[in-house]
């Protein structure tokens, strides 16, 4: 179900090429493909949490998030037993991560999850017996160090769902003579789902009209994918 990195590139060229109008280096392009590919998935988990919010349950918003639950699922990973540091109660992040999903730790065969807070809510919340962590009820911390931290002390391993990073998409080639050629085999494809190949279309031409000066490219991007995401709301 993924998308051919090589489809994306020559649609993309097809556009840009015509009338002259300039030419997008591989390298260029692999650069505009994964930024693309990276504010698709960052639109998934937005999307989501906005359906989310819509109150009822009507068919049309249940259709959407099972939808958009299905783009996300190969980006999804479980972490099971991940080791918490008994001295500073830290946990090592998956070095795939993307965004965190949910934490829990398992006690007397009943799962808990963890709630995330920042640091001035867990000086509050330890002021007082009954509002500090405790294994029914733990929180975590999150850094940008590569780690969380864990309350209450005592846990000694917890579970963690997560969306792990995209692959970085890659064009290959050989060159023959002064030419670019594709090469499967030296090529990583977009991890995305099928129908996301027009909208990685729409998002290059408009970073690659950018680089190649060429204010038309950049709107004929931006006018498609307006144009898609208006049909998409009909």
């Amino acid at each position: 179900m993924a998308v051919n990195i090589d489809d994306v590139y020559q649609a993309v060229l097809a556009v840009a090429n015509k009338e002259q109008r300039g030419y997008i280096t591989p390298q260029e392009f692999q650069t505009f493909a994964n930024h693309a590919q990276k504010e698709i998935l960052e639109q998934y988990l937005y999307d989501i949490n906005q359906f989310g919010r819509v109150p009822g349950n009507s068919t049309e918003h249940s259709d959407m998030l099972n939808l958009l639950d299905e783009k996300l699922s190969v980006f999804k990973k479980v972490s099971p037993a991940l080791a918490v540091d008994p001295g500073t109660f830290r946990v090592q992040l998956p070095n795939d991560l993307y965004k965190i999903g949910s934490l829990s730790h398992v006690m007397f065969n009943k799962t808990h999850i963890f709630e995330e807070i920042n640091y001035n809510e867990l000086v509050t919340m330890q002021k007082s017996a009954l509002t500090s962590p405790t294994f029914s009820r733990p929180v975590y911390t999150n850094h940008t160090g590569g780690f969380l931290t864990i309350y209450p002390s005592g846990i000694s391993s917890v579970n963690m769902s997560y969306i792990k990073q995209p692959r970085k998409p890659r064009w290959g080639y050989v060159v023959a003579g002064d030419k670019a050629l594709y090469n499967a085999s030296a090529s990583v494809h977009f991890e995305l789902h099928a129908t996301e190949q027009t909208e990685l279309v729409y998002k290059i031409l408009k970073l690659s009209g950018v680089a190649i000066k060429q204010q038309d490219v950049a709107v004929a991007g931006q006018t498609l994918e307006t144009q898609k995401i208006q049909q998409e709301k009909q």
